[in-house]
């Protein structure tokens, strides 16, 4: 009897001491406790703390004006796509006057040109602000040329006593070539910045981009690009040659609603789009809310000086859909764009002008070529 006892008690013991092994490290310590529930945290960058030698680009085009120039990135931003989201990024355009990189924000600049913020306030291609209000529920062309198209679609309400709705840029399409891409602040009634809050289609099929820092997509078959500039609701959109669009999808903060007296609803916080365009690719006749503000012959109507200069065209550049191209003055044509007479637009200065403003409502930007 003592024997099987003994015997029992040396195999439980065995048993414990494998269960304790399993739960262990290499040096008998136990591991520790699992996380608590949740998602497990994303695996730090690979790169992370890391340093390179500054990147560079030779410029290599004969009809840009830094043809044969090579071109290194600045100790400040030594990288294209650095691994810290809040670092500035290494930007290198082979048609600035200087030949020089510049240290840039990945995220849209609300006080620079080719941008469309808030209540649409927009910074034109003449470095002018203006707002378009569109109406609530409605479709209209900020960019139509030959080969693009770029739609927006407003959400908005109207504030009890106010005579319009108050409005904001929720989702934006694209047309080019036989393609179509969109993409999408989702409907939410709390924000969680930790959530992304993104929908994406491609040629109306929806599209999974991962979260997390530098994820990335790209189309099938175009150039067409998009890449995470931070964990979550951060983006760039890159189609090669025609255009680049940096964008973020941000709430209406009770502090906004405050200052504004928006009146938000509970159940939605009005998530919406900030975004900022920079354009390779544009004809003398390009077309659309803020295309127009890139040809040479524009002349800005709104007027200067006015807390609100309002820039109209409702009627214009009302479009049916997300990606149709059938506003009274869009011209968007791929099939015909190859051969098109209108010539291509030198944009560098546009691309290059710099803004500032020393008021945080945008008020007072001045830019500067």
């Amino acid at each position: 009897m003592e024997a099987h006892s003994a015997a029992l008690f040396m195999t439980l013991l065995l048993l414990l001491s494998s269960i304790a092994i399993s739960n262990a490290d290499l040096y008998g310590n136990p591991s520790p406790p699992p996380p608590p529930g949740g998602p497990a945290p994303p695996p730090p960058s690979a790169v992370a703390g890391k340093e390179f030698p500054p990147q560079s680009v030779l410029c290599n085009d004969p009809f840009t004006k830094c043809f044969a120039h090579n071109i290194t990135c600045p100790q400040q931003c030594p990288s294209f796509k650095p691994a810290d989201p809040t670092a500035k990024a290494c930007v290198i355009d082979c048609n600035t006057p200087k030949c020089e990189a510049t240290c840039k924000n990945r995220t849209a600049n609300c006080n620079g040109v080719g941008s469309a913020c808030g209540d649409p306030r927009f910074i034109g291609g003449d470095g002018i602000v203006f707002y378009f209000h569109g109406e609530t529920n409605r479709h209209f062309a900020l960019v139509s040329d030959q080969n693009l198209q770029i739609n927006a679609r407003f959400i908005g309400r109207r504030p009890e006593g106010r005579k319009r709705d108050n409005t904001w840029i929720q989702a934006l399409g694209l047309r080019f070539n036989r393609h179509t891409f969109t993409f999408s602040a989702r409907k939410v009634a709390h924000w969680d910045h930790k959530v992304d809050q993104l929908a994406f289609t491609y040629d109306d099929q929806m599209v999974h981009i991962a979260d997390g820092h530098l994820s990335s997509w790209s189309a099938p078959d175009s150039p067409l690009s998009v890449e995470r500039t931070a964990n979550h609701n951060v983006i760039t959109v890159t189609l090669p040659g025609v255009l680049e669009i940096s964008s973020s999808v941000v709430p209406i903060t009770k502090e906004d609603d405050r200052i504004h007296n928006y009146q938000i609803p509970a159940d939605d916080c009005f998530a919406h789009l900030e975004v900022q365009f920079r354009f390779f690719d544009l004809s003398e006749r390009v077309e659309g809310v803020l295309g127009q503000t890139y040809r040479p012959d524009f002349q800005n109507p709104v007027k200067r000086g006015v807390a609100m200069p309002i820039m109209g065209g409702e009627n214009k550049y009302r479009t049916s859909s997300l990606s149709a191209a059938d506003c009274q003055y869009c011209i968007f044509d791929p099939e015909t764009a190859s051969s098109a007479e209108a010539k291509p637009l030198a944009l560098e200065s546009a691309n290059a002008m710099e803004c500032t403003s020393k008021f945080s409502n945008g008020r007072g930007v001045v830019c500067r070529r």
